[in-house]
């Protein structure tokens, strides 16, 4: 073999070296001893994590040095084992969904090259190294509506999926470059067709120039579902950056460089963005879907960003009193430069509705509805010259309603719930990638987590020996039986391998009527810092009796106490012996007491107490209400009391992104709190209401606020609140979706909105600000000091019904 000339083999020992340094990175996660296990799967041998440069099934792993093709390779380290997915019944790999198969695959620094779409199957977790992220490089040959697809379209499969978009729930992307340069220019970086639980953090995505002759490349595709949140991501290049599609959705810290058109919104029923900046785009959002007289957007929230682009800022083709449907294209525009930018928002024929060069402090565009004091005569009907309405049977109050479409007086902002520079405070997911292996601690040391096993005194003896050492724990893969309340110490850092389960069982959980939590996160009148994410919260059997997390701790600084990517599940998986085996609905049989004591889920999700503050992203509080693991996938009736309870007396509280649905009383209640600020919330009253009612299977307790709904007169008025404020002050939401589908499983309801007679109910309150709020099924959005105000007849949007402003403010 002839000799390399000497600059030639110093390259390639270089070239050696940097690769094999890359490989060792510092990222704990990388490094940590893995010992999580399925804990339902029953499989031992089943990895949980997969590095995609080792070889699964005698498959070689990926190389990750911009010269081979890796996609095989990564391919076969998400597919391996019997993980749900495939879309192919003949091959027997079709599957729905599934909780017992999940997998963490970590893609280790490198260039990897990708010559086709990789296929996420569901429940899978794509981590590239925090420390250094890895690049996924699409080839000359790749030409794909995703080059990470998290729901394949089935060759000719007559537009049908892998999965459901609206059920396509528990997968994250993180830390990676995505570089389309090289490829073909219809390409697309990531296929995002998903619903609840699911996030993008972390992604650069490199897109060819706009200049480029030819360029219809997009960062992100989607076209469906149901989320869901993304942060921290920069887009750079393309067409259209982002293509977007979704029932509802939170976006944060987005960066657009030199595309065409940095946002385009194909369709929604509302969506918030917050922190987006967008620099060298001919448009910045184009919002223009439908057009004039279909628009297909419902509605947008925009705050504090900043657009500085060639053409308009905002196109819209909302036109007051004009357009069609009446409501869609709503619009929320707060602290919001457009400085470099002219027009700032313009229609689609290019009329100014708002003037660029300047920091818009409150704009909007849609039905505006405020309260009334004034004594009305009983008996007055909705007025549709006057725009007020009252209810039939005691009201004293009214709402008024106009159309706007305008730059209003900002509202003030509490202190303690903003930023220094005014933005309403956010802060991303830790990964600690600052942190080497030795700093955690792991659960299984202490404990089994095999799903039967009582791991109780264990991994309270865990949590503790964290805290004391001053160590991160880290919960591996399983499911923690616990079976009394486990005291989650101060100064204390949680974190898991791939969604662990802490499941409350037994008696202690046993009785409504003596609530005791799961988790209790620090005591009364304790300050520090405490932070959870990637944890699951269920039960096992009935646990009416269950507050699954009790938050007590106020934080010592913004955002030091609080909850990112963790979630509620409430029957409908394996192990919680609540699934549709023993739950099955039943509509046209009388539910029985005996029945709904057999299926209860839990008293409560989350309760932030008085004395506490919180800051929560993505998380999700789900009472199951279909099957995810038995192969029916049928549908459930579950019974869990309540959803999420504020009750922080001065907060700050910050909701980034969550969702609760389906429990009994309501979803959202906020009562005796203030300075609350909800950044997009979704809600679904249970389908099996009114088979019962919310008044069954749980007690009304006065300790805990329970609505009575004694004001009822209505059949369908004792339902789930989608949100209730309560006894509060200062509290802000920006972007509300709360649905009501079915009654008694029954769907019928819908072709006249009469599913549920209100959805919304504030009492005793002051400055309150709902702003973009969406409803569905609803005869009525809001119940207002007990009058049934805001009919759902004049606020029609494409799907939903939608206001863009309801506001009981002080004078």
């Amino acid at each position: 073999m002839p000799k390399l000339p000497k600059i030639l083999s110093l390259t390639l020992q270089l070239l050696f070296y940097c690769t094999w340094v890359a490989a060792q990175s510092s990222y704990w996660l990388a490094n940590i001893q893995r010992q999580g296990v399925v804990a339902f799967g029953n499989d031992s041998s089943y990895p949980v994590f997969r590095n995609v440069k080792e070889s699964y099934g005698g498959v070689p792993g990926a190389v990750g040095d911009g010269v081979t093709d890796d996609t095989a390779a990564i391919q076969n380290a998400i597919a391996y084992g019997f993980r749900c997915g495939g879309g192919d019944s003949a091959a027997g790999r079709y599957c729905e969904s599934s909780t017992t198969f999940p997998a963490l695959v970590y893609v280790p620094p490198g260039t990897y090259k990708v010559s086709r779409p990789i296929a996420m199957w569901y429940n899978t977790q794509m981590v590239g190294d925090a420390v250094s992220l890895p690049v996924l490089k699409a080839t000359s040959a790749y030409n794909g509506i995703g080059l990470l697809d998290a729901d394949p379209y089935i060759p000719n499969g007559y537009g049908n999926t892998w999965f459901q978009n609206q059920v396509n729930f528990y997968r994250q992307v993180r830390n990676f470059v995505i570089d389309l340069t090289d490829a073909a220019n219809g390409a697309a970086g990531i296929h995002w067709q998903v619903a609840q639980a699911t996030s993008l953090q972390n992604i650069k995505f490199v897109m060819k120039p706009k200049t480029v002759a030819g360029n219809k490349q997009q960062g992100i595709f989607m076209e469906n579902g149901s989320g869901g949140f993304m942060t921290d991501l920069v887009f750079i290049g393309g067409d259209r950056q982002m293509f977007l599609g979704n029932q509802q959705f939170t976006t944060r810290n987005l960066t657009f460089i030199d595309g065409n058109i940095a946002i385009y919104m194909n369709f929604n029923w509302l969506w918030t963005f917050h922190g987006v900046t967008i620099t060298g785009a001919s448009i910045g959002i184009d919002m223009s879907s439908g057009g004039f007289d279909q628009q297909a957007v419902g509605s947008i929230v925009l705050l504090d960003s900043s657009i500085s682009v060639s053409g308009t800022g905002i196109v819209t083709p909302y036109v007051p009193d004009f357009s069609s449907p009446q409501t869609a294209g709503t619009l929320v525009v707060e602290n919001v430069q457009f400085v470099g930018t002219a027009p700032a928002i313009a229609n689609t024929g290019g009329r100014v509705i708002l003037a660029g060069g300047q920091t818009v402090a409150s704009f909007a565009q849609g039905n505006a509805w405020t309260t009334a004091g004034e004594a009305i005569t009983p008996g007055t009907e909705f007025n549709e010259t006057t725009c007020t309405y009252s209810n039939t049977t005691d009201s004293t109050y009214t709402a008024q309603e106009v159309t706007i479409q305008q730059q209003l007086a900002p509202i003030p902002r509490p202190s303690n719930l903003v930023s220094s520079s005014g933005a309403y405070f956010a802060r991303s997911k830790p990964q600690y990638e600052q942190y080497d292996a030795s700093s955690f601690l792991r659960a299984k040391t202490y404990a089994a987590g095999d799903g039967l096993t009582d791991d109780t005194v264990a991994v309270q003896n865990f949590l503790n020996a964290a805290a004391q050492a001053g160590q991160i724990a880290y919960f591996d893969h399983g499911a923690y039986i616990i079976s009394n309340t486990i005291q989650v110490p101060i100064n204390l850092k949680i974190t898991g391998e791939l969604f662990p389960i802490v499941m409350a069982t037994g008696p202690n959980f046993g009785d409504q009527n003596n609530p005791r939590p799961l988790f209790r996160v620090g005591n009364p009148g304790e300050s520090g810092t405490v932070e959870i994410s990637e944890l699951v919260f269920e039960t096992k059997g009935p646990t009416p009796g269950a507050i699954l997390v009790e938050w007590n701790i106020k934080a010592t600084s913004p955002g030091a106490a609080g909850m990112w990517d963790s979630h509620w599940r409430i029957g409908g998986t394996a192990g919680t012996e609540l699934q549709s085996d023993r739950c099955a609905k039943n509509p046209s049989v009388t539910t029985s007491q005996a029945t709904m004591e057999a299926c209860s889920g839990a008293f409560l999700m989350l309760h932030v107490t008085e004395q506490a503050d919180f800051y929560g992203e993505n998380i999700w509080g789900w009472t199951s209400d279909h099957e995810l693991d038995l192969k029916d996938h049928g549908q459930i009736n579950i019974y869990t009391g309540r959803g999420f309870l504020i009750e922080s007396k001065n907060g700050p509280v910050w909701l980034w992104g969550t969702s609760a649905e389906h429990n009994v009383l309501y979803d959202y209640q906020i009562s005796h709190a203030s300075n609350v600020f909800m950044g997009l919330i979704q809600h679904e009253t249970a389908y099996f209401q009114g088979n019962p009612t919310a008044l069954s299977p749980y007690t009304i307790q006065s300790a805990y606020t329970d609505p009575t709904f004694e004001e009822c007169t209505q059949f369908n008025c004792p339902r789930t609140w989608g949100l209730r404020v309560v006894d509060s002050t200062n509290v802000f939401t920006y972007g509300a979706g709360l649905y009501h589908f079915f009654e008694n499983w029954d769907s019928s309801c819908l072709n006249t909105e009469t599913c549920q007679e209100r959805m919304i109910d504030i009492m005793n309150s002051t400055d309150v600000y709902l702003w973009a709020v969406s409803t569905k099924g609803s005869s009525y959005l809001i119940s207002y000091e007990g009058n049934a105000i805001v009919p759902q007849a004049s606020n029609k949007n494409a799907f939903c019904e939608t206001i863009v402003l309801f506001e009981q403010a002080t004078t």
